[in-house]
């Protein structure tokens, strides 16, 4: 019989032929290990993209859609240069995502801000 050991701990694995953890610590701790933002760098971004995404996200929106001006992103704390991707229609009108809510800049510092379904 082989001898599964833990990859955290390389305590003795019993249980499913499976497992490859010895308890729910170890287990977490491995994968907290393996994807910790090893770079402050990283951190920062996606807390700006989070934040970013929390202030679109708080603009109650009606029909998958609402109206804006720049000021009150600003005032928010959005900050336009973190966005994840750009979509552009066939009309050649170009939107700017945070994951699945964008916006699209309108004529005098307003802003339309849209969800993706």
């Amino acid at each position: 019989m082989v001898r599964r050991k833990c990859r955290e701990c390389n305590e003795p694995v019993t249980g499913r032929a499976d497992k490859i953890f010895c308890s729910d610590y170890c287990r977490n701790a491995y994968h907290n290990q393996l994807n910790k933002d090893s770079k402050n760098l990283l951190r920062n971004i996606n807390n700006r993209l989070r934040k970013n995404y929390r202030v679109l996200d708080s603009f109650p929106l009606k029909d998958g859609k609402t109206r804006t001006s720049k000021s009150r992103l600003l005032d928010k704390g959005f900050n336009f240069e973190y966005i994840t991707h750009l979509y552009t229609t066939k009309k050649g009108t170009t939107y700017f995502f945070l994951y699945d809510l964008g916006y699209l800049p309108l004529d005098n510092d307003y802003f339309m801000i849209v969800k993706r379904e």
